[in-house]
């Protein structure tokens, strides 16, 4: 699969490089200091508030707990 880079625009390619999408460790590191800097954030909710106090849920939430611990 071939893409740009999200950071420097450089064609990139997913059979030879180890750090795709992105060109090398360097954009990849670019790319999570970003995020770890707030600079990138997620505009919207995952889920409604409104859905959760109506109990008229339409998103699924998932429960991602260990099914041995579960069980107990």
């Amino acid at each position: 699969m071939t893409h740009n880079c999200p950071i420097c625009k450089a064609p990139t390619d997913s059979t030879i490089h180890t750090d795709f999408p992105f060109c090398s460790e360097r954009c990849r590191m670019l790319d999570l200091g970003a995020w770890a800097s707030e600079k990138y954030v997620v505009s919207e909710p995952i889920f409604d508030e409104e859905e959760l106090a109506d109990n008229k849920r339409k998103t699924v939430i998932l429960d991602l707990s260990d099914s041995d611990e579960s069980k107990n």
